[in-house]
């Protein structure tokens, strides 16, 4: 019988391009590190354009302040497709904190909202890492799944349950997603979502009845008011910690500002120019570059 933790180890172990290995072995070389996850569009894709997104888990006790840490990086690997340059941005973590985001532990959504949704593992050190990462990864699917229940109908299809759970998040975490991206999200791979949603109530413990693709979670009035109350702290802290993580990347993510005007083009098509100044300066000009966004997006 099919259950959660088996569809995550097939999740991690889904087939990915050399190159990103070849990349993950080399992001590896540092002693602390456990396991290297790849994820976002290109995993969904098997595409190399753009950038590659890998998240660096390591070794020691649950960080304090302000994480993950992010880099920009560009590789040359000798099996690159077509032998072109790949640009890879890197998110470095403790593995600790990284599962007690995906549990839902902190404020933070973005751990589980993200893991929810593929990964691969390319890279562990060993067998326990392995373990823990894909402990870490049902924990994000558990945490999606129980915050779902509360934010989604009363009852319907899985996917529309995804699909209200990724509205809140995209809008608790300030993001420039343009809309309808949990529609593209959940038609990549509808049938695993499908899958997902139920498994991870199971493993949560919450029943749930069903008739045909209708689900309808069975939460005790108690267990919904309080989960509303969770989401409503953390939809109130969401934007307060992603805007600090931003300020603290321009202090830290070599390259930041081309790669946040890459990201806003990606996802919501609006062209952003930036000044040498711009550049180096992001923190300053970045009001200015996001008011021109705001009122260059199409009216929804």
């Amino acid at each position: 019988m099919t259950d959660l933790a088996d569809v995550v180890r097939r999740q991690l172990a889904a087939p990915t391009i050399d190159a990103v290995r070849t990349i993950a072995t080399q992001l590896a070389q540092t002693p602390d590190t456990l396991a290297i996850l790849f994820y976002g569009s290109n995993l969904r894709t098997g595409s190399t354009e753009g950038v590659l997104d890998f998240y660096v888990l390591t070794a020691g006790p649950r960080e304090r302040g302000i994480w993950p840490t992010v880099s920009y990086r560009e590789f040359d690997p000798d099996d690159a497709p077509n032998g072109e340059r790949l640009r890879a941005k890197i998110a470095t973590m403790r593995l600790s904190t990284f599962a007690d985001a995906a549990a839902a532990a902190t404020l933070d959504t973005t751990i589980w909202t993200r893991f929810v949704q593929p990964s691969a593992l390319v890279w562990s050190r060993d067998a326990v890492a392995q373990d823990k990462v894909a402990d870490a990864i049902a924990a994000a699917a558990r945490s999606a799944a129980r915050f779902a229940a509360a934010l989604g109908p009363e009852a319907a299809p899985a996917r529309d349950y995804w699909r209200a759970l990724f509205r809140q998040t995209y809008a608790a975490e300030f993001r420039v997603e343009a809309r309808g991206r949990e529609d593209q999200i959940l038609a990549h791979d509808p049938d695993r979502y499908d899958q997902l949603l139920p498994l991870a109530w199971q493993a949560d413990g919450i029943a749930f009845a069903q008739d045909g693709e209708r689900l309808r979670p069975a939460l005790p009035p108690a267990q919904r008011r309080a989960l509303l109350r969770a989401w409503g702290v953390r939809r109130r802290a969401g934007k307060p910690i992603n805007i600090a993580r931003l300020i603290r990347a321009a202090f830290t993510f070599e390259g930041a500002a081309r790669y946040g005007a890459w990201k806003i083009e990606r996802h919501t098509n609006v062209p952003v120019t930036l000044s040498p100044w711009a550049e180096r300066h992001p923190i300053l000009a970045a009001p200015g570059v996001l008011w021109r966004v705001w009122r260059a997006r199409p009216a929804r």
